[in-house]
């Protein structure tokens, strides 16, 4: 099995504990032909999603009292979306990943893609980022922490964007306007626009029930974006307003 075939060898490694009651990272590493960090990440990733426990060079299997607590599963939609966000990424480009739960769908994908460079604001995507076969090279904005976004935001996030160029923009939204363009709950916005400025692309995630959603603040307008990834589910007018606006539109279909 090679490295880049992380959700097969995944898979596999839940079969031997399930088969055995539990494993070793060493014993793992060997099965695989891997190395023991990338096992290591393996397990990490694999109770995140709450399908092991790790324990001291190893793993066992999760408690069936804590099965199913805490897991929030990613809609199809969604991941189908991740997807093809993560084929527009070119090895060894240098992009920003905002925070959110669409974006942070691409993280598990990326591990075929070395070389990157990653700017993100999030905390959550930048942990997931350390899991990946390939790890990027990881760069945080800093800044004020937000509750509400999760993410870091404020004019020292600004500044340390504005210190760096990048290739693709990868971006959420709580709605999208086909008037006026993506839209959000969020009141602070100042460094959405800076992403948008400091990136060549931007790309806006996000699931077609979001579409046509008008939300009072202003997130992107139109000129601003350049790709909408969203799903299959999206209507024949939508289509057509977005492709109007001179937006390069990519509906995700479901494997």
């Amino acid at each position: 099995m090679t490295k880049r075939n992380t959700p097969q060898r995944r898979h596999a490694i839940l079969a031997l504990l399930d088969e055995q009651g539990e494993v070793s990272v060493d014993e793992l590493a060997k099965a695989f032909s891997t190395s023991e960090v990338t096992i290591r990440k393996d397990l990490t990733a694999l109770e995140k999603n709450g399908l092991l426990l790790r324990r001291y060079g190893g793993a066992v299997p999760m408690p069936q009292e804590l099965i199913g607590e805490g897991v929030q599963p990613v809609s199809s939609y969604k991941l189908a979306i991740a997807r093809a966000a993560v084929g527009c990424i070119r090895e060894h480009a240098r992009i920003i990943i905002d925070s959110g739960s669409t974006t942070a769908a691409m993280i598990p994908e990326l591990g075929h893609k070395p070389g990157l460079v990653v700017m993100t604001n999030s905390l959550n995507v930048a942990n997931a980022l350390r899991e990946v076969e390939h790890e990027p090279v990881l760069l945080m904005t800093g800044g004020t922490w937000d509750p509400h976004s999760e993410s870091f935001q404020g004019q020292v996030a600004e500044q340390v964007l504005r210190s760096y160029d990048f290739d693709q923009l990868f971006i959420g939204a709580d709605g999208i306007d086909l008037q006026r363009g993506t839209t959000t709950f969020n009141e602070l916005l100042g460094l959405s626009r800076v992403m948008a400025e400091v990136a060549r692309e931007v790309i806006v995630m996000a699931e077609s029930d979001k579409v046509g959603r008008r939300i009072p603040n202003l997130e992107l307008p139109w000129s601003s974006i350049h790709t909408l990834i969203t799903d299959e589910r999206l209507s024949a007018e939508a289509r057509e307003q977005i492709a109007a606006r001179g937006v390069k539109l990519i509906c995700a279909r479901i494997d």
